[in-house]
Parts: structure tokens; C-alpha cells; sequence
């Protein structure tokens, strides 16, 4: 095992990790992930939760650096903000690749 981990680097992915652990929170990132922009409205009754609550979890991943709003019009429209949480969701939610094991020697 490296030992060159960046302490600050290893924090950001802890805190992210941190951010995105409740269910409501991962449905909603892995939603961003696999539709893009989405408004709380459609968030709202997805999730079959009330307003104020996505509105709740959408500040913490705000503040997490995890996803951004852009306003459309008298809305707006969340998204994921970095590559990383892209990576993570795919990693987490998209089929297994099959590999080959090798037998240890």
C-alpha cells in the first residue's frame, strides 16, 4: 500500500462520501448522474418526499461541492458538479464487469 496519499485529498473524498451517505441523498445524486439537470418539483415527486426536505439535501450537497444550481427562468436546475461524483456513480451503479481471475500463485 502507497503511503503518498495527500492527507487533503483523502479528506475531500471523506467528506463526499460523507455527504452523498443517506438515501435520499444517493438517489438524488445517482438521479443527476443518469439524467442530468433535473428542479426540485421533479425531485419532489420522485422521491415522494416533501419540498422542504429535498430542499434540505440539496443545500448539504451544495455545500459539499457536489452539485450546482443554474436558474432557468423562475427555476432551478441542479446538477452534478464534479467528474469525481460522475466516477463514483458509475463505479457504484453501473454493471459489473466481468473479469477474469487469475489464480494465485
Amino acid at each position: 500500500m502507497k503511503k503518498e496519499s495527500d492527507p487533503a485529498e483523502l479528506q475531500a473524498v471523506a467528506d463526499m462520501l460523507k455527504a452523498i451517505a443517506h438515501p435520499v441523498r444517493l438517489c438524488i445524486v445517482r438521479g443527476l448522474w443518469q439524467n442530468g439537470c433535473c428542479n426540485v418539483t421533479h425531485m419532489q415527486q420522485c422521491l415522494g418526499v416533501p419540498q422542504s426536505t429535498v430542499s434540505q439535501h440539496l443545500a448539504r450537497l451544495r455545500q459539499a461541492g457536489i452539485i450546482e444550481g443554474r436558474r432557468r427562468g423562475l427555476e432551478i436546475c441542479y446538477q452534478l458538479r464534479s467528474k469525481k461524483t460522475e466516477a463514483l456513480m458509475a463505479c457504484l451503479f453501473s454493471p459489473a464487469v466481468e473479469r477474469k481471475e487469475e489464480p494465485l500463485s
